[in-house]
């Protein structure tokens, strides 16, 4: 689906791409698309010599559930001595917590197409577990313990 955009980027900047086709979900749950990612990335940078790549300019990106899985494999990719460091991700619309659907974020944009609240947390699910049995308790809020959601609050709150 990202073919076009990926050449485009390719041509533009004058860089190589290297576009992962990992595995999707529902068919896939969670963590099948991160392995993917994960592996392939390694992979490639194991490998830049073979694709005359600069060590020094990786750069990961995705966007929407790919900017999670490019946070994710930077996040995994940023102790590891053993590979050279990505210079930079770049997360177009990430979907970075599943936490709380009612953060200022989520209200603002709640009927902003293409990505509706109520289609991010429905996707969410798929991601995880491949159904959306309970999407009205992760849309009130109530999927999460309360001693979870204080734990996190420093990083998941409206302030």
């Amino acid at each position: 689906t990202h073919e076009e955009l990926c050449r485009f980027i390719a041509r533009e900047s004058e860089s190589v791409v290297v576009s992962v086709g990992y595995r999707l979900a529902p068919e896939h749950k969670y963590p099948a698309a991160y392995e993917d990612c994960l592996s392939a990335t390694q992979h490639f940078l194991q490998h830049l010599q073979h694709y005359a790549v600069d060590p020094a300019r990786v750069t990961v990106c995705g966007d929407s559930a790919g900017g999670n899985l490019a946070a994710a494999v930077s996040q995994t990719l940023a102790g590891r001595s053993d590979l050279p460091r990505l210079r930079a991700q770049i997360l177009i619309y990430p979907g970075l917590q599943a936490l709380d659907f009612n953060l200022p974020s989520y209200q603002q944009n709640r009927a902003v197409p293409l990505l509706f609240r109520e289609r991010a947390a429905f996707y969410m699910l798929q991601y995880l577990n491949g159904n959306a049995i309970k999407l009205e308790e992760v849309l009130e809020g109530s999927h999460i313990p309360v001693d979870i959601k204080l734990k996190y609050r420093k990083w998941v709150s409206p302030d």
